[in-house]
C-alpha cells in the first residue's frame, strides 16, 4: 500500500521558517512527481508546490514562489517544502500528494486530480 507521512508542521512567528517532510513507501518513489498542498478552513485545497521524479522541474505557486522551496531525496523516500518568511495566510493543513506521472505537464501540477494518494496533513500555524 502507498503510504505518505508528512511531518514538521507546527507553530511559528510571522517570518519564521519551518520545513515539511514527506516520507513515502508502497511505490516507485522515484518513479513519480510529488507535490505539496494545503487546505486553510472553509478554503479549497491548493496546490503549493510541486517537484518531478528527478527533481529537474518545479512548480510553485505564485504566492510561495521566492519563500518555499521544494526538494526531494530519493535515495530516503522523502520530499521536503522548505518554507521561509512565513505569513498569517499561509496558516493551513499541508499535504503531500504523488502525482500520477513523473514529469507532469505544467496545467497539470495544481491539478488535484491528477494526484493518486495523499498523506495525512500537517498543521502549519503561523501567528502575526
Amino acid at each position: 500500500d502507498v503510504q505518505l507521512q508528512a511531518s514538521g508542521g507546527g507553530l511559528v512567528q510571522a517570518g519564521g521558517s519551518l520545513r515539511l517532510s514527506c516520507v513515502a513507501s508502497g511505490f516507485t518513489f522515484s518513479s513519480s512527481a510529488m507535490g505539496w498542498f494545503r487546505q486553510a478552513p472553509g478554503k479549497e485545497r491548493e496546490a503549493v508546490a510541486g517537484v518531478s521524479w528527478n527533481s529537474g522541474r518545479t512548480y510553485y505557486h505564485g504566492s510561495v514562489k521566492g519563500r518555499f522551496t521544494i526538494s526531494r531525496d530519493n535515495a530516503k523516500n522523502t520530499v521536503y517544502l522548505q518554507m521561509n518568511s512565513l505569513k498569517p495566510e499561509d496558516a493551513a493543513v499541508y499535504y503531500c500528494g504523488k502525482h500520477s506521472g513523473a514529469t507532469p505537464i505544467l496545467s497539470s501540477w495544481p491539478d488535484y486530480r491528477m494526484y493518486t494518494d495523499w498523506g495525512q496533513g500537517t498543521q502549519v500555524t503561523v501567528s502575526s
